[in-house]
């Protein structure tokens, strides 16, 4: 193994629109600004605009109910964590996010995992980034969907797109990945992308913000954070707070339409021994027009043992209740071992007794990356900037969001009036057009 890099070497640096992670000498670091964010909520949100913020000069202070760990996973620990290009996959619905944004999201956080991934390949220091190939199936070939579900369109902007690697069309796939010929899909395109071992990747983010000097304070805000805004900045020294809360934005930007998208995995130990290991990642998305999503299958490599197998939509639904024999849990293993022969003999992950759940934070409109646009109490303009409602694609936007937030930061700080979210993205859209 070589030498491992120091977290503090890890450099995050926006250059234009672009959020871009390089290696920097050793020894060198940003010069401090003397200004401190606070930043409330310890997911991969959160800790990535932490991230970013300590790396344009920014002291740092994250405050979070619960932090990764084994024995109760948080939200983040349990996505699935696949990258895609958007519209995603697994957990996608019928209010789909500013589109436009999230494929630049998601470019920025496609480059950064890369890099991730070259520069820890020969290190002991696993930051949980993999790149992986990618299959993505369909019961109809992709001519013959709907316009609106946007698969040919998709795939067709990531086999133009130039950072985008191993992009390849071909029904052949199903043959060659030995997938049942009785499971009904008909065409296929894969694509090379970042898989994340949610595990080791939360905690490699945990050691990269603390090691550049962030603080992180296990504490739970409830209400609304506008009505605490001015005793927060006070009693953490800050010049700005970051809204990275999920789901809970619900309550803490007072925001009716976050709403939950309840999803579940189901762990199985990937060995080899009792079903051939399954090395790519495998899915099946359903088409707009169908009555249900309980059609999606979601096969991913967790990390060199285990295999992660989902597909389970469920909005609006905010208690954490399901079991792995609850009916629709069982449904989506059923569809999963229909899909890969051998699977329903897989032996279950001993260490979660087989079965994780969680909340994916959706927003009615938008993926929220926006300052606060209600005056605060004091008649002045509120220095809190939002970064919520990535749903299932948390993973995946995350850098790209995490840059934008730096931006607005700054913003609030030269005393620009805040505008809404819409405009921003028109006025982006406009300028990074051909």
């Amino acid at each position: 193994m070589s030498s491992p890099i120091a977290f503090t070497d890890l450099r995050l640096t926006r250059v234009g629109d672009e959020l871009v992670l390089d290696q920097q000498a050793a020894g060198t670091s940003q010069t401090p600004n003397g200004k401190r964010v606070l930043v409330v909520g310890g997911g991969v949100t959160g800790l990535t605009c932490a991230w970013t913020l300590l790396d344009a000069g920014y002291e740092v202070t994250v405050i979070s109910e619960k932090w990764a760990n084994y024995e109760d996973r948080i939200t983040s620990q349990i996505a699935g964590a696949l990258w895609e290009y958007p519209p995603a996959v697994c957990g996608k619905h019928a209010d789909l996010i500013s589109l436009h944004h999230s494929k630049r999201w998601a470019m920025t956080s496609y480059r950064s995992f890369q890099v991730l991934e070259d520069l820890y390949a020969k290190s002991d220091v696993n930051p949980g980034v993999k790149m992986c190939t990618s299959n993505f199936f369909f019961d109809k070939k992709l001519e013959d969907m709907s316009v609106a579900a946007g698969h040919l369109e998709k795939f067709n902007e990531s086999l133009a797109h130039p950072d985008i690697k191993g992009v390849r069309r071909d029904a052949n796939i199903i043959n060659e990945l030995a997938i049942n010929q009785k499971a009904g899909v008909v065409d296929a395109y894969q694509i090379l992308a970042p898989g994340i071992d949610t595990d080791a990747y939360m905690f490699f983010l945990y050691d990269v913000v603390t090691a550049k000097g962030g603080v992180l304070e296990t504490r739970k805000i409830s209400g609304d954070l506008l009505d605490q805004e001015l005793e927060l900045l006070e009693e953490y020294k800050a010049s700005a707070i970051v809204n990275a809360t999920g789901v809970s934005a619900f309550e803490t930007a007072n925001d009716k339409s976050v709403y939950p998208l309840r999803g579940a995995l189901v762990r199985v130990v990937n060995d080899g021994k009792r079903f051939p290991k399954v090395t790519q990642a495998l899915a099946v998305t359903h088409d707009e027009t169908h009555a249900t999503p309980e059609d999606l299958v979601f096969i991913v490599p967790r990390n060199d043992d285990i295999l992660i197998l989902g597909g389970l939509v469920q909005p609006h639904e905010w208690n954490l209740d399901l079991t792995i024999n609850s009916p629709e849990v069982v449904r989506m293993r059923a569809r999963c071992n229909n899909f890969v022969p051998g699977l329903e003999n897989a032996e279950l992950d001993p260490a979660v007794d087989g079965f994780v759940q969680g909340l994916r934070p959706f927003r009615g409109s938008n993926v929220r990356v926006e300052r606060e646009l209600r005056e605060r109490r004091d008649g002045k303009d509120s220095t809190i900037v939002h970064s919520y409602g990535q749903g299932g694609s948390g993973f995946s936007l995350s850098f790209g969001c995490a840059g934008d937030v730096l931006d607005l930061v700054r913003e609030s700080e030269a005393g620009i009036k805040p505008t809404k979210m819409a405009i921003i993205m028109k006025q982006k859209a406009e300028a990074t057009s051909p």
